[in-house]
């Protein structure tokens, strides 16, 4: 089926009571067994929840892998992908990552014994470089969160193949709308459903992807044993988004480009990342492994003061955390998303306090560039 036509069906039937074309909310901790060790598939709500089962197989067939897992956020969803590993493995990472990411795996999981490698992904040659006989997993955002720079995922799929070790691609920014690493050979696929999935900024969610079933298995278990699982309503809200997922993320691409498109002409900017400018670096690579560019821009402008003093006068964009929702965001990541990462580590890979980070909604163009203006004014 094409991809309107599963985000709008796959995983969910009429209800067989009643017919009911949207999937019920289904609000039960546990289910009626109608005799001692005999049940009908389902006992407890942790484990297994019909909404949530509908949500898991509809992003699992858009993300074209066959196993979908969700959790009550995206960070749960990462942490799950650390129980995978033991004390004494080894992970290279993305150097610029979501700070969470970053916070969860260098504040946290070191103290599990797991160590961490953050390298360039945008050359293969780096990750190459890092491999150790401890190496266990390739971890990869792109594009990066705020950077969006990029890396080949056929190249590290055939690369993980080649030696052995799971990949994992973080696909917030994209959605599976425009970007199926599983497609190009990724075992894993992660979302924060808090973003574009759910798209309406009304719930926290995260969700892994696979078509590997030895991992899918452990994850299914993980899932089951550390409890951090979306509630109900959670699934069903972001199941009603994905329906409209693929004319959202159409709207955002097409204001994020028209609005780089006016920033990079803009006096007081510096430089804009975006994939879809012909300046981006690596935008020959996006054309390729990307059908879209996607709503997220990030801007350098001239100075601090600048960057400061848009942030406080814009109107019609709101500065706020998080991203992906219909209404358009805006952040400073070294004082908000990425404050969690060390001052050295952000400069390397040109995150100043001069970059502010765009989430384009999907409002009237002419309306956000006009805030813009004002704002800057």
């Amino acid at each position: 089926m094409g991809f309107s036509t599963d985000a709008i069906h796959a995983g969910q039937k009429a209800d067989l009571e009643t017919g009911a074309v949207i999937t019920p909310v289904y609000l039960t901790s546990t289910y009626h067994q109608p005799e001692l060790g005999v049940h009908k598939g389902y006992e407890y709500g942790r484990t297994h929840n019909l909404t949530r089962a509908a949500l898991e197989a509809n992003i699992a067939t858009l993300e074209r892998g066959k196993y979908g897992i969700a959790f009550a956020s995206g960070l749960a969803a990462i942490h799950s992908l650390m129980s995978l590993l033991k004390s004494g493995d080894h992970v290279i990472v993305t150097d610029n990552v979501y700070g969470g990411t970053y916070r969860l795996f260098e504040l946290i999981m070191t103290d599990f014994g797991i160590s961490f490698s953050w390298v360039d992904t945008s050359d293969v040659k780096n990750i190459l470089a890092e491999i150790k006989p401890n190496t266990k997993m390739v971890y990869v955002e792109t594009p990066t969160n705020p950077m969006l720079t990029l890396t080949d995922l056929e190249a590290v799929a055939n690369l993980c193949k080649e030696k052995n070790l799971i990949s994992v691609v973080d696909n917030t920014f994209m959605s599976p709308y425009f970007q199926r690493p599983i497609e190009l050979g990724i075992d894993i696929v992660l979302h924060s459903t808090t973003k574009y999935l759910n798209g309406h900024s009304d719930i926290i969610g995260g969700i892994v992807v696979t078509g590997v079933e030895k991992i899918h298995e452990r994850l299914r278990y993980i899932q089951n044993a550390a409890g951090a699982v979306p509630s109900p309503f959670d699934c069903w809200l972001t199941l009603r988004s994905t329906k409209t997922l693929a004319v959202r993320m159409d709207r955002h691409n097409e204001n994020a480009m028209k609005i780089a498109e006016y920033l990079k002409k803009h006096p007081k900017v510096k430089k804009v990342f975006y994939p879809g400018l012909p300046e981006h670096p690596q935008h020959e690579l996006a054309k390729k492994q990307m059908s879209g560019f996607g709503g997220m821009i990030s801007v350098e402008f001239d100075t601090f003061e600048t960057a400061k003093q848009f942030l406080n006068n814009a109107k019609v964009f709101t500065l706020a955390e998080s991203l992906g929702g219909v209404e358009s965001l805006l952040c400073h990541p070294i004082s908000m998303t990425h404050a969690s990462v060390p001052k050295e580590k952000r400069e390397k890979f040109g995150l100043t306090e001069k970059l502010v980070r765009f989430s384009v909604g999907i409002e009237d163009v002419e309306d956000l560039i006009a805030d813009i203006e004002q704002a800057i004014k």
